[in-house]
């Protein structure tokens, strides 16, 4: 028998000897949620409650694989029977022997993304519409309107309205191709990932007899991550919970940073409402960060007013206070963050243990040049290297045929972005143009137009517009360039490819405010060259293994460091301005500020410049974010000010 008392903390051994539910476990960060859970699915097999009787999940397979190993090495068995895994996992478990019971087989496929995409393109063809005209949004984006419509429960057509204005001339034809792809996935026998949720709980929901099944099978049901939940999700447990209500849900609404994918805080907050009989528990020692780091985390929460209240407490000796570096501007942030690494790693700390957080990907640019000129491995979390990204290289690409008109890859890469332009048809224009002696003066011609098939006449008269705006000699600023790209179509191909269309015009503007630093554009794309050219052959010897984390906060959850770096604490950087129009948007930007504090252990910087430079107007003051602003207006004792802030020679 396991040695409870002697395993857990007092905190932890409450929740893992409740006898029955329901049961609500705020699970502060770096409390042991996961250890808890894990004594708790071992307590209940131990006491006699056979492991087909237990429902856990979770939002990783990859976490319940882990959990339930660790039950195993607890308890000294295997064990069978037990429904441990993701949502979706055990949605799957559900339908395929029930799926008649809604018109499908047993065998019904499982589309993944990009069948999906496909299978939406095709509804696109067959409903007669040209997706390549007149700003109608692609496969993949419609596929992003359906699954937040399903998984916010929120009808299709609010939700273009809503979160695509820019395509509401098109909503009565996007709702047609909803509609049709919906039809298509039955005639077909295929679902999609989310029609694994909607479906199981259609089932649950239309048929009493299946409800009541699952609700008699599972005499104890744990859900790991509750904050995280959607509505859908939500709706699924209460419904197999409805019999016994020996329901356990552990999540930190603290934590709750993922509304843009569909999860829903009420879930979470509104626990109690539908659970009045619930008994809640805190667990709110923390084996992570020092007492100083804490300090700052729980005074960062406080101004929330629609939380659960909790003050995390350290179990580790006292260490160093978090430091506050403000910058002269973002090159010198840039230059400190990339200093103090090679400090910390002189100093014993492997690279892999410091981590850089950021609010939003373009944030990273300067600290991701930095770190290049220096020869400071370093490994992006929040996706591709900043330069290496598609829009990027499109918008890049653009300026390298204005500077060199023999850029074969150039020219090829502008060409397919345009309407009925694939490979083919781009070789051949590339051949025109590239056979005479002045390509840029070749693409005013008429013939230029006429140098391929006649489907792709409008496309390459679009480019030639663009492109004469372009090359007109009253326009040779960097930023002027990018800015006259973007508005001549380019920002309208980012919303019909992109569901994130949003952060990526972010980063385009952010590359014109970078743009301004060089006098001309040949400078700029010389110093992009170098920077993107760095091999891995070019790094230090040695510590190829051993890289920096770039991360956005949202990837960073979960993840713990000895030394964090949050740059950008300013504010219109974290809050995002932004996510501040969003409802409940302040809130939740705090929340991620929290998350990205409690990723430290040992150390924490928060950086932010005191300058910014915006075209056409230079060098701008910029205020710290809300966020340190409420923590200096804390009246707390000398003893217990919640940072200490770095001096950068030459402030």
């Amino acid at each position: 028998m396991i040695d409870y008392e002697k395993e857990l903390n007092p905190e932890q051994l409450r929740v893992v000897m409740e006898e029955r539910g329901p049961l609500l476990v705020i699970a502060g960060a770096g409390s042991g949620k996961t250890r808890t859970l894990t004594y708790r699915v071992a307590r209940l097999i131990e006491s006699g409650v056979s492991s087909e009787r237990i429902l856990l999940a979770t939002f990783t397979n990859k976490a319940a694989r882990s959990m339930l190993t660790r039950v195993e090495n607890l308890i000294g068995r295997v064990i069978g029977g037990l429904w441990g895994g993701t949502f979706h996992h055990c949605a799957h478990l559900t339908l395929r022997m029930h799926a008649p019971r809604l018109d499908f087989t047993r065998n019904f496929s499982i589309l993944d993304s990009e069948d999906a995409r496909q299978l939406i393109n095709t509804c696109i063809t067959e409903a007669g519409i040209d997706s390549k005209a007149d700003k109608f949004p692609r496969g993949d984006v419609i596929g992003d309107m359906i699954s937040l419509a399903v998984n916010t429960e929120t009808p299709f057509p609010d939700v273009v309205i809503s979160r695509y204005p820019f395509f509401s001339h098109r909503a009565e034809e996007i709702t047609a191709v909803a509609a049709r792809y919906r039809k298509r996935k039955k005639e077909l026998d295929m679902m999609d990932f989310d029609d694994l949720l909607f479906n199981w709980r259609e089932l649950l929901l239309k048929f009493s007899d299946v409800r009541e099944a699952y609700a008699g099978r599972f005499l104890q049901i744990l859900v790991d991550e509750y904050q995280d939940t959607n509505r859908l999700q939500a709706e699924i447990i209460d419904l197999i919970a409805s019999g016994h209500r020996n329901l356990m849900v552990v999540g930190d609404d603290s934590q709750s940073i993922y509304s843009f994918r569909g999860a829903n805080y009420e879930n979470i907050i509104r626990f109690p409402d539908r659970y009045p009989d619930c008994r809640i528990y805190k667990l709110e020692t923390n084996y992570r960060s020092t007492p100083e780091i804490l300090h700052l985390a729980n005074l960062s929460i406080t101004n929330n007013e629609n939380q659960f209240q909790k003050t995390l407490r350290a179990v580790r000796e006292r260490g160093l206070r978090p430091i506050l570096v403000p910058a002269r501007n973002v090159l010198q942030q840039a230059d400190f963050v990339a200093q103090r690494i090679l400090e910390l790693n002189r100093s014993g700390i492997p690279l892999r243990e410091m981590a850089v957080l950021y609010r939003a990907h373009y944030h990273s640019m300067e600290i991701q040049m930095e770190l290049t000129r220096r020869g400071i491995p370093f490994e992006i979390r929040s996706g591709i290297r900043f330069f290496e990204q598609a829009h990027i290289k499109d918008v890049t690409c653009y300026l390298r045929i204005l500077v060199n008109p023999r850029d074969e890859i150039a020219w090829k890469r502008v060409l397919g972005l345009y309407a009925k332009i694939g490979k083919a048809t781009a070789e051949k224009v590339w051949c025109y143009v590239s056979t005479l002696s002045d390509p840029h003066a070749a693409v005013l011609t008429e013939d230029f137009k006429r140098c391929s098939t006649k489907g792709a006449v409008p496309g390459l008269s679009r480019f030639q517009e663009i492109f004469c705006t372009l090359n007109n000699t009253s326009i040779n600023s960097p930023p002027e360039l990018i800015d006259v790209i973007l508005k001549s179509g380019y920002r309208d191909l980012l919303r019909e490819k992109f569901a994130d269309a949003a952060s990526r015009e972010e980063d385009l503007l952010q590359l014109a405010n970078f743009a301004s630093r060089f006098s001309t554009l040949e400078d700029f794309l010389s110093e992009l060259a170098l920077l993107t050219g760095i091999t891995e052959e070019s790094r230090p010897e040695g510590v190829v293994e051993d890289s920096i984390i770039l991360s956005s906060i949202h990837q960073a959850k979960g993840l713990e460091w000895m030394a964090v770096f949050m740059v950008w604490c300013s504010e219109g950087m974290i809050p995002l301005a932004r996510a501040l129009k969003e409802p409940g948007g302040e809130e939740e930007e705090r929340r991620l500020f929290y998350v990205a504090v409690t990723r430290a252990k040992d150390q924490l910087y928060l950086c932010y410049p005191l300058t910014d430079y915006a075209r056409g107007m230079g060098h701008l003051p910029v205020s710290p974010s809300r966020f340190i602003m409420e923590l200096s207006s804390y009246s707390a004792p000398v003893n217990d000010r919640p940072y200490d802030q770095w001096q950068i020679d030459g402030e």
